[in-house]
């Protein structure tokens, strides 16, 4: 582990690249450490649960529990400008829309949204409500800052596994990370897991191991790699996967 493989601008560039947060601007040198910077996604996630709990406490002083989500998941949505869910939305439209490799990247790129795509935010936001209300109910609070920790974790370990699929892009433009960066940020999200709910998240976490085999086999299969939409894909399931555990667990 070299000195400079983690510094305290990581979590600007993790925040300037994952939230729509107003932040300052930071020097253009500085994106040169976007794929050593993967290791402060769960930290960003965390900033975007935090928020979303606050707006969850408020929320439940005058509403119940499914009134609460509905707008904690309103303020993470906003909070990150919704690019999870394109991501999400694309990769459906894109793996189930195209015969071959190049189309399905064409559509993927596309700013046109088809039918699998709506159905995918469909059901991902109905799934994501339902499973934060019932987390409210539980007196599970914390758990929107364990679930956006955890599922930013994911997204550098398909980054690892995987080559870009097309060459430019948001994510080729971040590029490949390293095993310890990719590690660290594990280790930072399992710890912030645990301090917000328990040793209950670990067990829950589990699913996200053949979650990620899944997805990386069906990518590969798809369209040769990862593009910025499957890592949004990516962090959409693993925050649903870890919910649904959660919930089975606590």
């Amino acid at each position: 582990m070299r000195k400079n493989d983690f510094k305290a601008i990581d979590l600007l560039l993790a925040l300037v690249l994952l939230t729509r947060l107003p932040l300052p601007h930071l020097p253009k040198a500085s994106f040169a450490r976007q794929s050593r910077a993967v290791w402060a996604f769960p930290l960003a996630g965390a900033v975007v649960g935090l928020l979303a709990v606050i707006t969850a406490a408020l929320a439940l002083m005058w509403w119940p529990p499914v009134i609460a989500a509905g707008l904690t998941l309103a303020a993470q949505v906003t909070l990150t400008g919704a690019m999870h869910e394109d991501g999400l939305a694309d990769t459906a439209d894109g793996f189930w829309g195209g015969f071959e490799p190049a189309r399905r990247l064409e559509i993927m790129k596309d700013s046109q949204i088809g039918t699998y795509g709506v159905l995918a935010l469909i059901l991902g936001l109905g799934l994501r409500w339902s499973i934060l209300a019932a987390l409210f109910s539980a007196g599970a609070i914390w758990a929107p800052v364990a679930l956006a920790a955890l599922s930013r974790a994911a997204m550098p370990v398909m980054m690892a596994r995987m080559p870009n699929a097309r060459g430019s892009g948001l994510a080729h433009t971040v590029g490949r990370p390293s095993l310890t960066a990719t590690t660290f940020g594990i280790l930072i999200a399992l710890l912030l897991g645990v301090l917000c709910m328990g040793w209950a998240i670990l067990g829950a976490a589990l699913i996200l191991v053949p979650l990620l085999i899944g997805l990386r086999r069906l990518a590969m299969a798809k369209i040769g790699g990862q593009t910025g939409d499957v890592l949004g894909t990516t962090q959409q399931l693993s925050e649903i996967a870890l919910g649904l555990m959660l919930l089975a667990l606590i």
